[in-house]
């Protein structure tokens, strides 16, 4: 049979800020444990939670970014549950009143079409702790770590609107680009500031109601989610072929085995017994909050891209890897100030740069040559001060100096020779030893021409202008013969 695949994603966002969303305590990643606890993170008796005003600003600009309709009154309720990194026995988040609705991710098919992912709601809530388990030869232990407890995290909920893994994958990939582009969270999912649930299901292709789905809980990477879908759509598959039926449970992604286990029935809405939060009162959000929040924003990616494309006249491609990241478009528009040429920056920050930041596994922001340095390089290679060959030795004297590309160029004397009677005395010697290729040009063989070029490069260290070099040669060789059909 025929099946369609229907998937919902719920996204956990860890939010940058230094507290934690309703205490004090820091909320950074790592720290020996339980060293970023505050009396309302350990629930000791009496200590109430203060929203923290932070968190809920880039709440709201992530909301905006995401095209959300910002509620102006919303408030927390809590989420019942024992575990025992929850020392309070519930969760403070939101239930019917989140603070953001609607909206959603744009995201590019395969076959080149595009498509809207609509979003259901974003609501904030806290994280809880971290069990760490140790297991030796005589007793098995588990310790409580509440570095975690209260940190800020929005949840953002997802219409069953993704037909396959590959829609998934570049749906993250789009919202995670979106949400570091306003720089509410770096979402590091090594760190656990980005983590998917994913809800899949199949159907038969042309069925319009649901049928049961399975949830896999906390997966950490997009490859992960990518292969939990693909594994549990097949494992649906084969029940419904053996004409059985399974029940709502929630599974986890085992990546040493490769397959989905399950963890757990699913628990409902009302498992939880949500009540509005006595601690915190409901709130109202002032529509100016809202629009000077609104006003802040940068230019997202997808609009970046068609400005690249239409106003600088870039590929496709060339925008969509500058526009990947913020902090890589920003490079790339610091350097064409200076440079002035759209093409040229693009294939230097694409190629050269990228490929060392990449290499290295660090951010484009933490590497050795700035904007201004690559800008003005460029700038030179324009102005015919050095030939492209040179650019690229000077460009790795740049990554262990400091040094200004003009700097370099006039202590190693790298500037293109523009004495013609200097380089036609060098072409003339060229053409007296390499009479094979001369032969060969004359010949009909236009590569021996290329050969000839070539030559005089390097007799000159690289410092000849190829025009000059090109012109005088055609000059002397004349041009090439016709080659016989």
């Amino acid at each position: 049979m025929d099946y369609e695949v229907i998937i919902g994603l719920e996204v956990h966002v860890q939010l940058d800020t230094k507290s934690k969303i309703f205490s004090p305590a820091a909320a950074s990643f790592g720290g020996s444990p339980n060293t970023h606890v505050a009396t309302v993170c350990a629930a000791l008796p009496g200590a109430l939670p203060v929203l923290n005003e932070d968190v809920l600003e880039k709440a709201i600009t992530a909301g905006l970014a995401l095209e959300c309709k910002i509620a102006n009154f919303t408030k927390f309720d809590r989420k019942n549950y024992f575990y025992p990194d929850l020392p309070k026995g519930y969760q403070i988040s939101q239930y019917d009143k989140p603070y953001a609705t609607g909206g959603g991710v744009k995201i590019a098919l395969k076959d080149g079409s595009e498509k809207f992912v609509n979003l259901t709601r974003i609501h904030m809530e806290e994280d809880a702790g971290k069990l760490i388990h140790s297991h030796d030869s005589s007793i098995n232990k588990s310790y409580v770590d509440l570095n975690r407890a209260g940190t800020p995290l929005i949840e953002i909920v997802s219409e069953p609107e993704m037909r396959s893994s590959e829609e998934a994958y570049v749906y993250l990939n789009n919202l995670k680009s979106i949400l570091r582009y306003v720089r509410v969270s770096d979402c590091n999912m090594e760190e656990g500031s980005l983590r998917c649930d994913a809800n899949v299901s199949i159907r038969p292709r042309g069925d319009k109601e649901f049928r049961t789905r399975i949830e896999i809980k906390n997966l950490n990477s997009f490859k992960a989610v990518r292969q939990a879908i693909d594994y549990e759509v097949e494992w649906q598959k084969d029940v419904y072929s053996r004409g059985e039926s399974f029940k709502q449970m929630t599974k986890l992604w085992d990546a040493s085995l490769l397959k989905t286990v399950p963890m757990r029935s699913k628990e409902m809405s009302h498992d939880y017994r949500y009540f509005p939060e006595p601690d915190l009162p409901a709130f109202e959000i002032p529509q100016e909050k809202i629009e000077a929040i609104r006003s802040s924003l940068p230019e997202l990616p997808s609009k970046k891209k068609l400005r690249f494309m239409n106003e600088l006249q870039l590929p496709e491609y060339d925008a969509e890897v500058l526009t990947s990241e913020r902090e890589i478009s920003e490079y790339y528009e610091s350097a064409l100030q200076i440079s002035k040429d759209p093409k040229k920056t693009s294939n230097w920050v694409k190629d050269e740069v990228l490929g060392i930041v990449n290499k290295e596994s660090i951010s484009i922001d933490k590497f050795s040559v700035g904007p201004e340095r690559i800008g003005k390089l460029i700038a030179l290679i324009n102005q015919g001060e050095i030939s492209g060959k040179i650019a690229k030795s000077i460009f790795e004297e740049m990554l262990t100096s400091t040094n200004s590309p003009e700097e370099i160029v006039e202590a190693k004397g790298l500037k293109v020779v523009r004495d013609d009677k200097e380089i036609e005395r060098i072409v003339d010697q060229v053409l007296e030893s390499n009479q094979e290729s001369v032969n060969s040009y004359k010949a009909g063989k236009d590569r021996a021409l290329g050969a000839l070029v070539g030559a005089v490069m390097k007799e000159t260290k690289g410092k000849a202008d190829p025009k000059t070099v090109n012109d005088l040669l055609l000059q002397k060789l004349g041009p090439a013969p016709q080659k016989n059909s």
